[in-house]
């Protein structure tokens, strides 16, 4: 169970690395383009070099991961948007392939009123394209949902009906915490973290899961949105986190952090010294 956290990767996917090692992280997240656009500038090799050496330096080469851009929704009915989501994530697979990444964690989208069933074929279908664009064995990683509005995977039944239509063993799953109260599965005690993995493992199953996004929550249980929170300040807190660190299920998983921060500046050593002490604890 490695510890890390969503760095930067302003000046160049290396200077992630560099920003990892300075929270001693043991796992790292990263863009690999500005996330609220759609530009995808390959890294030159020059970077790509660094990148992977500094990566085998700091104990944390195949332990990194890229995040998608926001903008992707592969749900929408707008193909040229389709399309640029597409593009988007192929992208960003094509760099995993280059840099070693192990994959991109993407939110799926939303169906906007149009209802799941009736989007599933496409989202299928634009998934199996980005990995059909992509060489070798990098992971598309879809990231559950906080439940808000029509967003889709939000629980997860829909996470396991695309994986099946699908139909790859290069899909995986990201399970953020926030999102995961927000939408209604109760992982603040022992007996909540148990019900929602019994869960998780008849619609996905608990081999899928390869990273965790490790948020506290702005918002209580059910409420539907998106407001994370740092760790032990929020309505998981430090019993939350505590069970669902200590579930099977999570044993072999990485923990990456994306709270705001006890200064407002992004995960930071402190949050990263509290979630430390919960995997000790955790683990015994």
């Amino acid at each position: 169970m490695r510890i890390g956290a969503h760095v930067s990767s302003a000046g160049g996917l290396d200077k992630a690395i560099d920003r990892a090692v300075a929270l001693e992280c043991e796992t790292v997240q990263l863009f690999a383009s500005p996330p609220q656009g759609w530009a995808m500038k390959p890294p030159s090799p020059e970077v790509v070099a660094a990148f992977r050496q500094k990566a085998e330096a700091a104990g944390l080469a195949g332990w990194c991961f890229f995040h998608g851009v926001y903008l992707v929704n592969l749900a929408t009915e707008n193909p040229e948007h389709l399309a640029k989501g597409v593009a988007s994530l192929s992208f960003y697979l094509n760099v995993c392939h280059q840099t070693g990444v192990k994959g991109v964690i993407f939110h799926v989208g939303s169906h906007k009123g149009a209802g799941f069933a009736t989007v599933l074929p496409q989202i299928a279908g634009a998934m199996r394209q980005v990995l059909a664009n992509a060489p070798g064995d990098a992971w598309l990683i879809i990231e559950n949902n906080a439940g808000q509005g029509q967003q889709i995977a939000g629980n997860f039944a829909e996470i396991g009906r695309i994986m099946d239509a699908v139909e790859s063993p290069r899909v995986k799953v990201c399970l953020d915490t926030c999102h995961s109260l927000s939408s209604g599965y109760d992982l603040r005690s022992e007996s909540g973290v148990a019900a929602a993995m019994d869960e998780f493992q008849r619609e996905v199953g608990w081999e899928h899961l390869v990273a965790v996004h490790a948020n506290d929550s702005k918002a209580p249980l059910g409420a539907g949105v998106d407001r994370h929170e740092n760790i032990g300040d929020g309505y998981l807190g430090l019993d939350g986190f505590r069970a669902i660190m200590g579930h099977p299920a999570f044993r072999d998983v990485p923990f990456m952090l994306e709270v705001p921060g006890i200064e407002g500046a992004g995960p930071d050593a402190e949050n990263m010294r509290r979630l430390r002490e919960l995997r000790s604890i955790a683990l015994g």
